[in-house]
């Protein structure tokens, strides 16, 4: 039950995730000492953009942690960590952008963020419940129980899933905005360094949901098997 014809290619998936998280430090480490045209804080270009795109309510706030950057859609606030808060770097300002493209998709409803918002609780909670009932199942010979682990691990895959178009939208949505806005600066090398910081970033989720999938194959693969 433990290897099978997955198991290598998770592992070469899970290599592959940690090489792009190498990828995504160094490279927002590089353009993160790199002044954006403007010499404006990630805080600034935030509030910038969310003004311009009638969200004058929605805060920007200063979080704790390295990379900690996201929109809440609960509390409705844009939460920077304090180097892409305080630093007008072309890193900070890409992201920055990112989060409040996510905001500009709550505003609109954006049909899978509000998905991805309304799966993110239950389907956490039947992503770590899915291994212990797969094996539960397995060890007391419930293939009952196997296929409910499956289905749990099924809809979290789902979750990885929809994650990559609210990802990338917001992605695009800031390039665009820091382009028209002539913050990525007149040579064009600001908007190379931005794109590459959220290229890096956006590599991240598809890596997870290669891993989520190749998890719920193996798992149906296990679950099959336990039928005959």
């Amino acid at each position: 039950m433990i290897f099978d014809q997955y198991t290598i290619p998770i592992l070469i998936v899970f290599v592959a995730s940690l090489l792009i998280q190498g990828y995504l430090s160094r490279t927002y480490g590089r353009w993160g000492n790199v002044r954006n045209s403007r010499n404006m804080t990630g805080a600034d270009v935030a509030r910038m953009m969310l003004d311009e795109n009638g969200l004058r309510d929605v805060p920007v706030q200063m979080v704790p942690g390295q990379l900690s950057d996201h929109y809440d859609p609960i509390k409705k606030t844009v939460n920077l960590s304090e180097a892409n808060f305080t630093t007008p770097s072309v890193s900070a300002m890409a992201v920055a952008a990112h989060e409040v493209g996510h905001a500009i998709q709550d505003k609109i409803n954006m049909p899978a963020l509000v998905l991805r918002g309304r799966m993110a609780v239950p389907l956490s909670i039947g992503m770590n419940l899915a291994p212990l009932l797969m094996l539960a199942g397995a060890f007391l010979h419930l293939t009952g129980l196997m296929w409910v682990g499956v289905i749990f691990f099924g809809f979290a895959m789902l979750f990885h899933l929809v994650t990559l178009p609210v990802e990338f939208d917001a992605s695009r949505r800031a390039l665009i905005y820091l382009n028209e806005r002539g913050l990525s600066g007149a040579t064009g090398e600001g908007q190379a360094g931005a794109r590459n910081v959220l290229t890096a970033a956006a590599l991240t989720y598809v890596a997870g949901f290669a891993m989520a999938l190749l998890q719920f194959m193996q798992m149906l693969g296990w679950a099959n098997r336990s039928n005959d």
